[in-house]
């Protein structure tokens, strides 16, 4: 049974924790102590009160589902402690040195850096991109203005450019543009739209290369323990987790 160590105790992880299938969760940890308790209550796993114990837990995989910050001050130290890492908080590799960094540290560790699917559809197809060349690569996000912390009567573009520039000026809304430019093997273009009338967040994904073209819709639904939270993230972590030491592999 693999064993899983939750950095970050919040919304994500309690979902992890309480639908654990193939996998259970021996060790958790957050800069909260207090939410760290709680989870491993929950879960029947060990609290951590300091990083460096959970790095000796008794786990196999640490799945970071805390936020970038997190992402970039520890996921260094869990591959070079030999374990494998799920990074939710794929805004991090913005940072073209550290995920260079992070790649080669886990290539001569040998361990493996997983990205979910996160919030959207069709990633693994999107790694064609790497070995034929695309045309077009264009993520188009709606969201409300309570979202993106804004006020406004109108439905109007607030960004269009490359993914590692959008992170400049909207932090919390590149996870999914990152994602889609690591699975292609080039950044992202980003279209970031604010509309009153949204009452969920809309991911369009437009990709044309040699193959053809491809159009992707994806509504999301929150969370049902907290609207900030994307519910088809939480559940694209349990998929990857679920299928990780299956015999079949389906897709990319």
């Amino acid at each position: 049974m693999l064993r899983i160590g939750l950095l970050g105790c919040g919304n994500i992880g309690h979902i992890l924790a309480q639908n654990a299938e193939g996998f259970v969760v021996s060790a958790v940890y957050d800069k909260v102590p207090e939410r760290a308790r709680d989870l491993a209550t929950t879960c029947h796993a060990k609290a951590c009160d300091t990083f460096g114990d959970f790095l000796n837990a008794d786990i196999d995989l640490v799945v970071e589902a805390a936020s970038v910050a997190a992402a970039r001050e520890h996921a260094r130290e869990v591959l070079r402690h030999k374990k494998d890492i799920v990074i939710m908080s794929v805004g991090a590799l913005t940072d073209t040195a550290f995920k260079d960094e992070l790649v080669a540290t886990a290539r001569t560790t040998g361990t493996k850096i997983h990205i979910p699917s996160g919030a959207i559809f069709g990633l693994d197809n999107l790694k064609i991109g790497q070995i034929s060349p695309i045309k077009k690569l264009l993520l188009v996000t709606t969201k409300s203005p309570q979202s993106l912390g804004l006020k406004t009567t109108k439905k109007e573009r607030i960004f269009s450019g490359k993914a590692h520039e959008c992170i400049k000026s909207y932090p919390k809304n590149v996870n999914v543009s990152i994602a889609l430019g690591l699975a292609a093997g080039q950044d992202a273009d980003v279209e970031l739209w604010v509309d009153p009338a949204a009452e969920r967040n809309v991911h369009e994904i437009y990709f044309e290369g040699s193959f053809g073209e491809t159009y992707i819709r994806v509504t999301n639904l929150p969370s049902p323990d907290n609207p900030a939270t994307s519910y088809l993230a939480a559940l694209s972590i349990l998929s990857l987790l679920k299928n990780l030491d299956s015999p079949l592999v389906i897709g990319t």
